[in-house]
């Protein structure tokens, strides 16, 4: 069975720092472009950072670009989402999705046949 298991959210100050990772199971996930996507309560969920299979390509929302860094490591079945200076407003809760089909990565989320379920991320003093 194909699962993608999210980990390391939790609740920090303005300005600390979080690392979440999204661990695969049933499935190599060297194959599979990645997405971490971001749902706040009352909005849409939207694109925090994508990969590509082998990491070539990467792509931030202009939201998190110079605080945020996605990264995998194919030999641990596992994409990683590093993020510094967080801000109230990055408080979400945070999915990572995977598809194979995707030769680069995309900001869509029906680009995506696979999901997480989520790990919560506050940002609160």
């Amino acid at each position: 069975q194909l699962q993608l298991v999210e980990s390391g959210g939790g609740l920090v100050q303005p300005g600390g720092s979080l690392r979440l990772s999204c661990a695969a199971s049933g499935f190599t996930l060297d194959v599979y472009a990645i997405g971490w996507f971001r749902q706040a309560p009352g909005k849409e969920r939207e694109l925090v950072s994508c990969i590509s299979r082998r990491g070539g390509s990467i792509n931030y929302a202009d939201s998190v670009k110079g605080r945020f860094t996605i990264s995998r490591d194919n030999t641990k079945n596992t994409v990683f989402l590093q993020m510094n200076s967080l801000e109230p407003e990055d408080t979400a809760a945070y999915y990572c999705a995977a598809d194979a089909r995707l030769v680069g990565c995309s900001g869509a989320r029906a680009a995506y046949g696979y999901w997480g379920q989520g790990t919560q991320v506050t940002v609160s003093s």
